[in-house]
């Protein structure tokens, strides 16, 4: 079937606009302008207008749906689902307010009353990334917001339009200035960028997207003494050991692998098995993988939809071929017809091949062979990423062990690499970033500890 979506997949035309920075250094003002007001309102008061917000978002879940689908070629049931997550994050975070807390410290001076508080920071900077837009555009405003804090969200050029839906959602139930919204032609991005991290105003920067730009935005914050939330790259490793209930950990892997075409950060890039199991996990993950059709997701008749652009198709196939020149077998795949490109199944992928390194973003998966239990930790952990991974075992002791073995911010046993709930601490290590998002871990992300102390008793001083 030919593909009806647009391949050259056209980003906003921000063209017509005279100075993309001025109006990122207006925007900053404005969110500036309404912090005052926004911190001073007590914990229920910011939770009853957060969960305002949910409601205005909620109403305008068909548009936000809507644009999705066309900006990044989403499928119908991608799109809902970010729609869900969506709404609990800013949920989620409106219930956090009343848990903004301090504590106090027992003192060794006498009569003294020692206590740490938590306060907002001023105006926050979140970038947000194009792949699961409404999940992170809300994930990048929420818990700031939650915290006392207003915000600028800088829109991704791939999808302005569903973002900036979600800053006007917010804006309608929010005062005047908590939320403003920042849009630009992809050329302008380097320059709109530096300045909103240059800006004054802005006191801490959270960003989702790649490893590679995450290092531009913290080397410039840093100019600045500017702290930052980073989350990027992954390189997920799923192990799967000789033991395992191969049955679900195909299921698993296969949902890892190849939902949102291998577009989330989380997504399962490397299939660890040991030789014990090799050959009947991959027959099993392989016909699994040959039902995952890619179609048109304006029809929504396929499993996979469309990849973001052609660019991508052309990253993952050099990947492949790369592998496939070393050695490596296919399993599963075929030639793309413009951006839909089925899933890729490639077997005996070692390191010295580019897909076992580098991040594919695309809907393929490669297999690796380990020796053993210590072999396949060894393999899981030869990355410059550390952001999720997974590890089937029947013996959940066993699982544990590996799990505290492998480099990552997250990792689940018996269960996919994709997985995420807006009270979770979600971050990674190494070239994945730095700090966590989602509930209680984002309170220290988005606010300022400061200890105070109150004299009870006359002061005695040696001089």
């Amino acid at each position: 079937m030919a593909s009806t979506i647009d391949e050259s997949r056209p980003q906003t035309d921000t063209t017509d606009r005279r100075d993309p920075v001025a109006e990122a250094d207006a925007a900053c003002a404005v969110a500036a302008a309404a912090f005052p007001g926004w911190s001073a309102l007590g914990p229920n008061a910011r939770r009853a207008a957060l969960m305002k917000a949910a409601d205005a978002l909620a109403a305008r879940g068909d548009e936000l749906v809507a644009a999705m689908k066309s900006e990044i070629g989403a499928t119908e049931g991608w799109s809902r689902f970010n729609l869900m997550l969506g709404l609990n994050t800013l949920r989620e975070a409106a219930a956090m307010t009343t848990q903004i807390a301090g504590e106090v410290i027992p003192s060794d001076k006498p009569g003294c009353i020692a206590m740490t508080m938590r306060e907002p920071v001023g105006v926050l900077l979140g970038i947000a990334p194009w792949n699961a837009p409404i999940i992170l555009g809300v994930r990048a405003v929420a818990m700031p917001l939650a915290c006392g804090n207003t915000v600028v969200l800088k829109a991704s050029e791939q999808c302005a339009r569903t973002h900036t839906i979600i800053a006007e959602a917010l804006g309608s139930a929010l005062p005047a200035g908590a939320v403003s919204i920042v849009t630009n032609a992809p050329a302008d991005a380097p320059a709109v960028v530096g300045a909103l991290i240059d800006n004054p105003h802005v006191r801490r920067i959270n960003f989702t997207g790649s490893t590679h730009v995450g290092k531009i935005i913290a080397t410039r914050a840093a100019a600045h003494l500017k702290p930052c939330l980073l989350e990027l790259g992954g390189k997920a490793p799923l192990i799967v050991l000789e033991d395992a209930d191969l049955d679900e950990a195909v299921k698993a892997a296969a949902f890892g692998a190849f939902m949102n075409q291998g577009q989330i950060c989380m997504s399962t890039e490397r299939i660890i098995v040991v030789d014990a199991v090799a050959d009947d996990f991959v027959r099993r993950f392989g016909a699994k993988a040959a039902t995952l059709t890619a179609g048109d997701p304006a029809e929504g008749k396929t499993p996979l939809g469309a990849v973001v652009d052609v660019k991508t198709v052309a990253t993952v196939r050099a990947l492949i071929d790369d592998a496939l020149a070393g050695g490596a077998k296919q399993v599963t795949g075929g030639d793309a017809d413009g951006v839909l490109m089925p899933a890729h199944v490639i077997d005996h992928v070692t390191p010295a091949m580019k897909l076992f390194r580098d991040e594919s973003f695309g809907p393929v998966v490669g297999i690796v062979r380990a020796r053993d239990e210590a072999h396949a930790i060894e393999l899981a952990n030869d990355t410059e990423y550390g952001l999720s991974a997974a590890v089937f075992t029947r013996d959940a002791a066993r699982g544990l062990r590996v799990a505290r073995q492998i480099k990552s911010g997250i990792c689940h046993i018996n269960g996919p690499t994709v997985h995420d709930e807006a009270q979770m601490p979600f971050g990674g290590v190494k070239a994945s970033g730095y700090g966590r998002f989602g509930g209680r871990a984002g309170i220290d992300a988005f606010t300022e500890q400061r200890w105070i102390t109150i004299e009870t008793q006359p002061g005695h001083y040696p001089i």
